[in-house]
């Protein structure tokens, strides 16, 4: 009940982003209904209904992907100050957010099924109606244990992804992780040797150190007095070092600085021995050949390079976004240049993989665009709508991570501005960033494509 009415009061960008991940949960579930109604209609061909199967897998995996991105960046299950006094926790907040992301992906699996029902014939009342009832077999009937198995998946996939991802994480130190787990004063982790009174949090803001008293302040005379020095004797003053101590009362530490992402040479790795697989895929003149989606067919060399070339791609992505915000800032920046390359930098880990992937799935587009012949047959509706669903995923996925970025850097952006930098400079920045990541990602983007296509042009 709170999934919903979180749903229901949430903005109309929020909305229409849980939209795209029903949209896309429906194109994801007609697919798999599609593999059924072939195993249904071709009962002695088991080997081309698992592979059909097989190839869902793809959108399945982009379908899941957006529906993290999306409910990484929903507002109403971000943690707020005084929810956990309610009983909504981390815990809780991220039990809502696998909620709602089941629920939008459970309306788009009822969208696919009811459009699969029209098409086969089942249900009437559409123009098109019966219009694929040949192949769907609708004389046979429907087996609808295997199709709700089949629409169940990507629901129950994609709230498990989300629940795991967005767990609640102790972002202790590992010596302090090793340690057993206890809550010392105020909900904080770990306990310390000294002990400290109420209302020290309330009255300095700052915990105590070891010592017992607030950062080494003298006693009270009034209170710390004994019998004989109340007649008449002098009270004893603090330590000029432990005086001292008082100047750091209240200081907050400086933020660490990031690490740069540390996936780049595995990602480059990866890559290179997907292009020499495919390279070494173009020798095998007497491989059995697979079928690749639209007819097109190639030894399964072809298939396991492709797969380890967008794996590299993704995993490449943040360390080479890192490396661009990096080389901007080379060569005696300006202030333009100089935020450019430190947001990009900051950004890293959050646009970087996403980024990777639209640049694989991007390869691949292309590299099948430059094989295909449009007016082939084998291109049928199937392999289109699968095209789209997964080039749409993975362009709605890099947005949704782009707006990601935006909020988390809403406070800076604000700073900027009380500071007096004009807002055309911020936009300036955002257009040399774009330019930045397409003048690197762009020739990558191509090349692999060319060297994906050059095992089965040749």
């Amino acid at each position: 009940m709170l999934a919903l009415r979180l749903m229901r009061g949430a903005r109309p960008a929020v909305q229409l982003r849980r939209l795209l991940v029903a949209l896309a949960s429906a194109g994801t579930g007609f697919l798999l209904l599609c593999a059924l109604g072939h195993a249904i209609s071709h009962p002695g061909d088991p080997s081309g209904a698992l592979l059909r199967l097989a190839w869902c897998l793809t959108p399945l995996a982009a379908t899941v992907h957006l529906s993290l991105a999306v409910a990484r960046t929903d507002p109403g299950t971000r943690p707020r100050p005084g929810l956990a006094a309610i009983g909504l926790g981390p815990a809780r907040l991220m039990a809502v957010s696998a909620t709602t992301t089941a629920l939008s992906c459970t309306l788009g699996s009822l969208l696919a099924l009811l459009f699969f029902l029209h098409l086969r014939g089942d249900l009437t009342g559409m123009p098109f109606d019966g219009a694929a009832a040949d192949f769907l077999a609708a004389d046979a009937p429907f087996p609808w244990p295997a199709a709700l198995t089949l629409l169940g998946l990507v629901p129950a996939i994609a709230s498990a992804t989300v629940g795991y991802v967005l767990r609640p994480r102790d972002d202790r130190p590992a010596s302090a992780k090793r340690q057993a787990r206890s809550y010392g004063r105020f909900g904080a982790y770990g306990r310390t040797a000294a002990r400290e009174t109420f209302g020290s949090y309330g009255r300095f803001r700052a915990h105590r150190p070891p010592g017992g008293r607030a950062a080494g302040a003298a006693p009270d005379p009034a209170r710390a007095r004994t019998p004989q020095a109340r007649a008449g004797e002098s009270t004893p003053t603090a330590p000029p070092a432990e005086v001292s101590q008082t100047e750091g009362l209240g200081r907050e530490p400086l933020p660490i600085p990031r690490e740069a992402p540390k996936g780049l040479p595995w990602g480059i790795a990866v890559l290179a021995a997907g292009l020499a697989v495919e390279a070494y895929a173009n020798r095998q003149g007497t491989a059995p050949a697979a079928l690749l989606p639209g007819g097109l067919a190639g030894t399964p060399s072809v298939l396991i390079g492709w797969l380890l070339t967008a794996v590299g791609l993704a995993v490449a992505g943040p360390g080479l976004t890192h490396l661009c915000g990096r080389l901007l800032q080379s060569t005696h920046p300006g202030a333009l240049r100089l935020l450019a390359g430190r947001v990009l930098m900051a950004e890293a880990a959050r646009i970087g993989r996403p980024l990777g992937i639209v640049c694989a799935v991007t390869s691949g587009v292309y590299a099948m665009a430059t094989l295909y012949d449009p007016t082939d047959p084998e291109v049928g509706p199937l392999t289109t709508l699968g095209l789209l669903l997964v080039t749409s995923c993975t362009i709605a996925t890099l947005l949704t991570a782009a707006v990601e970025a935006k909020h988390a850097r809403s406070d800076t952006t604000a700073a900027l501005l009380r500071l007096g930098a004009p807002a055309t400079m911020l936009r300036s920045a955002a257009a040399l960033r774009a330019g930045a990541l397409l003048a690197l990602f762009g020739p990558l983007t191509l090349i692999v494509a060319e060297l994906a296509a050059l095992p089965l042009t040749s």
